[in-house]
């Protein structure tokens, strides 16, 4: 269990259905406020830290074009309110070359 305030990895992440889920919602709010035109690739890493809720510091990769790049969203979540916000989208850069072969 994760301590109140302290940040700490989430196990398997890369391979969450539920992250991949946050992930995805991180995009999507982003393309809908910046009228971008992203595309979620995979979840690269996520760390979580316990607040009101829980926010989930998500490290992803993104097709912008034809190129593959690595962001970090902070995605604030309540579950049993049903509330989950961006409050962060930032582009972090290109992704390793080994990613874009797989694009």
């Amino acid at each position: 269990m994760a301590k109140v305030g302290g940040i700490s990895e989430v196990e398997g992440s890369a391979n969450s259905v539920d992250m991949e889920n946050l992930a995805r919602f991180a995009v999507d709010e982003y393309n809908k406020k910046e009228n971008a035109l992203l595309q979620f690739k995979k979840v690269v890493n996520v760390k979580q830290q316990v607040v009101a809720g829980t926010i989930y510091n998500i490290t992803l990769e993104a097709i912008d074009g034809d190129k593959v790049k690595v962001y970090e969203a902070k995605v604030w979540e309540k579950p049993w309110m049903n509330f989950k916000e961006l409050q962060e989208f930032k582009l972090i850069g290109d992704a390793p070359a080994a990613c874009i072969a797989t694009a």
